[in-house]
């Protein structure tokens, strides 16, 4: 099977990208549909799930997949169990054998045994307020200022948290095998070029 890891800055169009990417090469695709299946098995709200597992109240705590979660007594029982539940329903994934995309998440640690080609999206400050621009709804009404700080902090929890549960930097170059600024391109436009540098990859992977 080919796994896809989508890992992105918040607004640089990394989810646009993995979902263009699986419709492309006809992959399967996991984005939300995780926080979906962890709040199904855990009897509780999506949203929750998500605020929970993205908060920073557990990420105080020194913990990481190769050493057993189960030995940080400070954690809430409750946070404890949505990271384990996370982390099975991202391995139950790679279970199936089916081609897929899987956005964010630390799938590519998670999932290192199964060879992922692991994909990291970035772009500059102003593409990416840009992008949420866009994309927020009528109920929303941050100013400029307040979705740049917005983007700071949930990118600033993305890297605090993948250091914790994975020892490893988020964004770091070598941890990635490709990079890609979308500054002043349309993802649509992007889309097939990254799939054919995929293709090869996995060509050149199985042999």
């Amino acid at each position: 099977m080919k796994i896809i890891t989508v890992s992105r800055e918040f607004g640089s169009g990394g989810r646009e990208l993995g979902k263009r990417l699986a419709d492309e090469l006809q992959f399967d695709y996991y984005d939300k549909e995780i926080i979906t299946t962890i709040a199904q098995k855990q009897g509780l709200k999506e949203s929750y799930v998500e605020r929970t597992l993205d908060s920073r109240t557990w990420q105080s705590v020194p913990l990481t997949f190769r050493r057993s979660i189960f030995n940080t007594s400070s954690l809430q029982s409750t946070q404890t169990n949505l990271l384990l539940e996370q982390k099975r329903v991202i391995e139950s994934i790679a279970k199936t054998g089916k081609d897929c995309v899987i956005v964010g998440r630390n799938a590519d640690v998670i999932l290192q045994a199964k060879q992922p080609f692991n994909l990291f999206v970035c772009a500059d400050m102003e593409s990416k307020i840009r992008r949420c621009m866009e994309r927020a709804s009528s109920e929303e009404h941050l100013s400029r200022k307040e979705l740049e700080l917005n983007i700071r902090r949930i990118d600033k929890n993305r890297a605090a948290a993948r250091e914790i549960l994975t020892n490893s930097k988020w964004g770091s170059a070598c941890g990635y095998h490709l990079t890609i600024n979308t500054t002043g391109w349309n993802i649509k436009d992007l889309t097939p070029a990254v799939a054919d540098f995929v293709t090869r990859w996995f060509g050149h992977a199985m042999l």
